[in-house]
């Protein structure tokens, strides 16, 4: 079955239709380049929007610096609490040289580089791969597996898993299980009271092996699905900021040519007027006659630019900040009208319920086009828009008579990247399916205070249901 998810690639309608029919496109996510394996971007190392391969290595210097000082303070005060505080013996001088090295380390870095300084994806694997085989090496000195501190061995891990391609924190979560086996067979025994030694059988020696190894790849990759769920939802917000400025900039635009044709049709007027006194004043075939006869018609010309132009109200008046419901859905249908598919509106008040007039909104503007797109996309030969309004409410919903959603993907429509539409297979607007349209869409409406809801019809076909709380959208109570 079929899948939706606009990506709002249909070409723009002229501007002399006006800001009402004028809306966003996502023809610059196009632009992007090619889409990765997770439908997502994959062009910033052209220097466009976002390295998706890549996006999540963003480890400053510094953080890495201050959590080894943290490390290397934390260690040095265990190793001296055990040694003169709980008077345990064990090797001091080769634990203190351990942390000495990293210490050493971690100066050097400090003091060559600026901490601000992004670290490249095989440093941050190399700095990470240091505190791993330093903590190893300690534990190895002071209990291997028997140390409760074996658990320190998951945070490299986690962090490369957070901040790191998956092939590079795959290769840290590698040489964690390596240090750890290594530490079942090779490490000194706990240190112990006096004259005692701390003994564990070898299942016991086995099971933390297991944990510590469960715990590593559990963590790892938690780490890894918050870190990509979190970038992923991050640039599909990002995006649709960006469509709803752009919806914003183009219906500002709308409004401006709209006051321009206002404002010039006077002097345009004057023009005229003092031509044709002029043309009447020369005889034709004069010097003047041709070039006044040039500017009148001119004239003409910007008067009837102007008149087409004024056909779509100004956006800033009371008027044009408000339409019926009808018109709402005539809006967003029309620029998908064509001789394929046959596209219905219906609206229905319920008895006794005022006349809604709607507030002109980018957001509802664009979400409900997006979801007529998609429907028209997908439908066999019709698609309805039906409209509803009560006392409290208003509904809109559009249906198409396609093979309906997914039922494998309708529990996850409208996240981000959600689709099996990735190169424009099967859209009658042959546009690329990022899965960003139905995300754009939807946050767009619940921006206003819209309930998304996405099923299949009971006679077939997919069916979107939009509802508003009657004052988030009634133009007459945000003017009363």
């Amino acid at each position: 079955m079929a899948f939706y998810a606009s990506s709002d690639d249909r070409p723009e309608p002229p501007l002399s239709r006006g800001a009402k029919s004028v809306r966003p496109t996502l023809a610059s996510l196009q632009e992007l380049g090619p889409l990765d394996e997770n439908g997502a971007p994959a062009v910033a190392s052209e220097g466009r929007l976002w390295d998706w391969a890549y996006a999540r290595r963003g480890l400053r210097l510094r953080t890495l610096v201050v959590l080894r000082w943290i490390s290397i303070l934390g260690q040095l005060l265990t190793v001296l609490y055990v040694q003169i505080g709980l008077h345990f013996p064990l090797p001091l001088a080769p634990c203190l040289v351990v942390i000495a090295i990293a210490a050493w380390m971690n100066l050097s870095y400090g003091l060559a580089w600026p901490g601000s300084r992004l670290t490249g994806r095989w440093e941050a694997v190399f700095q990470l791969s240091f505190d791993l085989v330093e903590m190893s090496i300690l534990i190895g000195l002071t209990g291997g597996l028997s140390n409760p501190f074996i658990l320190l061995l998951v945070a490299p891990v986690t962090v490369a898993a957070a901040t790191l391609p998956a092939a590079n924190a795959a290769a840290l979560a590698l040489l964690s299980v390596i240090s750890v086996t290594i530490l079942f067979f090779f490490a000194l025994p706990l240190p112990w009271a006096a004259g005692e030694v701390f003994q564990t059988p070898w299942l016991y020696r086995f099971g933390m092996w297991a944990a510590a190894i469960s715990g590593i790849g559990f963590n790892a990759a938690y780490a890894w699905q918050a870190s990509a769920e979190a970038s992923r939802m991050e640039l599909a917000l990002a995006t649709t900021q960006a469509v709803l400025a752009r919806e914003q900039r183009l219906s500002a635009l709308g409004g401006l040519a709209a006051a321009a044709a206002h404002e010039l049709g006077t002097p345009l007027a004057t023009i005229q007027v003092v031509t044709k006194e002029m043309l009447l004043n020369n005889a034709p075939g004069s010097d003047l006659y041709d070039d006044i006869q040039l500017l009148s018609t001119q004239a003409e010309r910007c008067r009837d630019i102007l008149r087409r132009l004024s056909r779509s109200p100004e956006a800033g008046d009371e008027h044009h900040s408000r339409l019926g419901v009808s018109e709402l859905l005539e809006e967003v249908a029309d620029p998908y009208r064509g001789e394929e598919i046959t596209i219905t509106s219906d609206v229905e008040g319920a008895p006794g319920a005022a006349l809604l007039e709607v507030r002109r909104l980018p957001e509802v503007l664009h979400g409900l086009s997006a979801f007529v797109e998609n429907a028209v996309d997908f439908a066999t030969s019709s698609v309805e828009l039906v409209a509803f309004y009560d006392a409290n409410r208003l509904i809109v919903e559009v249906r198409d008579d396609g093979p309906g959603i997914s039922p494998d993907v309708i529990a996850r429509l409208g996240e981000p990247y959600v689709t099996t539409r990735s190169q424009g297979e099967a859209s009658r607007s042959n546009h690329y399916g990022m899965g960003l349209g139905f995300f754009i869409a939807k946050t767009l409406l619940e921006r206003t205070g819209a309930q998304v809801e996405f099923r299949n019809a009971r006679q077939g076909g997919a069916l979107i249901s939009v509802q508003w709380p009657r004052h988030r959208i009634d133009a007459a109570s945000t003017t009363n």
